[in-house]
């Protein structure tokens, strides 16, 4: 098994679409940066874990699953990165591979030293958008595919059926 753990605010920062958001809303930098990683865990099998530093967030760690991806919120006092080493500690295996997507370079030959390799946040940006026009091929060809209905239809009543069949009146 492949495991991705992501130092969350060092991707945000990095990346110029999450970046231009954070500057207006953290939040949705974050849920966005969620959205990303479901699509790389879906596609890739990894499983993905993000780990934002709790000086950002006040209270207790927090963790959550939002669509299959982990969101760990750091302890007070600790921060993405010192979490990031003990989990790269604990998961590695015999079994698992572990990845860590960072631009921190103390942070990549600490975990170096853990037997976990690095993405730069470059890297995992180059991946995700390879990805993402994988993704677009596929479906468009599922589209391309698809069986255009027998009858012909107008719009009208194309969309007359749509909605009987979502269950709308």
């Amino acid at each position: 098994m492949d495991i991705l753990l992501v130092d969350g605010y060092n991707i945000i920062g990095a990346w110029p679409e999450l970046n231009s958001l954070k500057k207006n809303d953290l939040s949705a930098a974050r849920d966005r940066l969620v959205e990303i990683m479901a699509e790389y865990q879906a596609y890739t099998g990894f499983r993905v874990i993000i780990v934002f530093d709790a000086y950002f967030v006040s209270g207790k760690q927090k963790k959550y699953k939002n669509s299959n991806v982990e969101v760990i919120f750091t302890k007070e006092n600790e921060t993405a990165d010192e979490r990031i080493e003990k989990m790269a500690i604990s998961l590695s295996n015999r079994r698992t591979q572990v990845h860590v997507a960072t631009s921190d370079y103390t942070e990549q030959w600490a975990i170096f030293g853990q037997g976990a390799l690095r993405k730069s946040a470059r890297e995992l940006l180059n991946e995700m958008n390879v990805i993402e026009k994988k993704i677009e091929k596929k479906v468009k060809t599922i589209q391309e595919k698809k069986p255009s209905s027998k009858i012909p239809l107008t719009d009208e009543v194309a969309e007359i059926f749509e909605k009987w069949r979502r269950g709308e009146q």
